[in-house]
């Protein structure tokens, strides 16, 4: 579509990858590995979105050189760079809250090693 966004896939970028970051750290900061559940998370969202940027990069590309084949010049709608802002800050915004719930899993991860009488 080179005029409007395409909702179907942004769609899917907003519910598909943070529960499965969630899912893979989980499993590392169940190992007490915090750290490292949070690069896996990360690396899964960011994956998804350069996935999904290219997916909208090729499409572009297939729609334009079909204007271009058929004498007329057509320009996207919004651009090219707005259409993969929007997947990055879906991304970004993502792996913030992702960084949020490890927040609170570290957090209890610490206090389990304390009594309940010393806990807040």
């Amino acid at each position: 579509m080179v005029h409007g966004l395409s909702w179907p896939w942004m769609g899917l970028m907003c519910t598909v990858p943070l529960p499965l970051a969630v899912a893979l750290a989980t499993f590392l900061w169940r190992r007490n590995e915090p750290i490292l559940g949070n690069l896996a998370g990360t690396l899964v969202i960011f994956g998804f979105a350069l996935g999904f940027i290219s997916r909208e990069s090729m499409a572009l590309h297939r729609l334009t050189r079909q204007c271009l084949d058929a004498g007329f010049t057509c320009w996207p709608e919004p651009s090219a760079f707005s259409r993969f802002a929007i997947y990055a800050a879906i991304g970004l915004l993502e792996v913030i809250a992702l960084f949020l719930v490890s927040l609170n899993v570290e957090r209890r991860m610490r206090r389990r090693h304390y009594a309940p009488e010393w806990q807040r």
